[in-house]
């Protein structure tokens, strides 16, 4: 990772909050959130289920908004961009990895990539994306036939196919065991190291944290904590 005094942040968030829903059955999800996300960084997100982790990420996405607070992108704000802005953003510049793979059972996993590539502005190859995380041999594979592991490789090949500038990843691992959970790891940590990608973890296995450059602990949708891992843990050490 670049030395902190040249790095640039890609996202900056001003005391944000989120309020869905009003009066008496209001819920506050974040409450004030300011924090920086910069190049080639690799954060975990650790909070208790409702502490807000899914709602900053979504906000940092732009696929919610905050209700209060402003959100940028390097220099440009984008809270108040027009809807057909917001879609190029997420188009060009943000990658998006959730638990559950959403895969086209119909295609292959380089027709499943190249749904991303036909749209992108500066796009891999398909068959790069995969060679990037170890799946050239099976790129010609219906998503049943590749296990929960190759089909979250699949997704991550299909998120940084496109190059964005961040992934955001919501429990990429929650749903694989360890093995094929650590493969995953690996992949989004490679990226991170090779492409300078910005890479957002959301997690509740704690010890994911260990891979991070930085950990940001939420608590009822405020940041109550922020470290820096001086030692980095690799990704084949993490315990489930």
């Amino acid at each position: 990772m670049k030395d902190a005094a040249t790095r640039q942040p890609v996202f900056r968030t001003e005391a944000i909050t989120r309020v869905y829903g009003s009066g008496a059955g209001a819920v506050q999800a974040l409450r004030g959130v300011d924090l920086a996300l910069y190049e080639a960084e690799m954060v975990v997100l650790l909070g208790a289920s409702g502490s807000g982790k899914s709602t900053l990420l979504n906000i940092l996405g732009a696929l919610d908004s905050p209700t209060e607070g402003r959100v940028f992108f390097r220099d440009r704000e984008i809270t108040r961009a027009s809807e057909a802005a917001l879609t190029a953003f997420r188009r060009d510049h943000v990658g998006f990895i959730f638990q559950f793979y959403n895969l086209v059972p119909s295609l292959t996993a380089r027709e499943n990539v190249a749904l991303v590539t036909e749209i992108a502005r500066n796009p891999m190859r398909p068959e790069e994306a995969l060679e990037r995380v170890g799946l050239a041999p099976r790129m010609d594979h219906f998503p049943a036939e590749l296990s929960g592991g190759e089909q979250q490789r699949v997704a991550i090949a299909r998120a940084i196919a496109k190059r964005p500038e961040v992934l955001l990843c919501d429990e990429p691992t929650g749903a694989l065991d360890s093995k094929t959970g650590i493969t995953v790891l690996e992949a989004l940590d490679e990226v991170n190291r090779e492409l300078g990608t910005a890479t957002v973890i959301i997690t509740h296995n704690a010890d994911i944290q260990r891979i991070a450059h930085r950990v940001i602990v939420l608590t009822d949708g405020k940041v109550s904590e922020t470290r820096v891992n001086e030692t980095r843990l690799p990704p084949s050490e993490v315990s489930w």
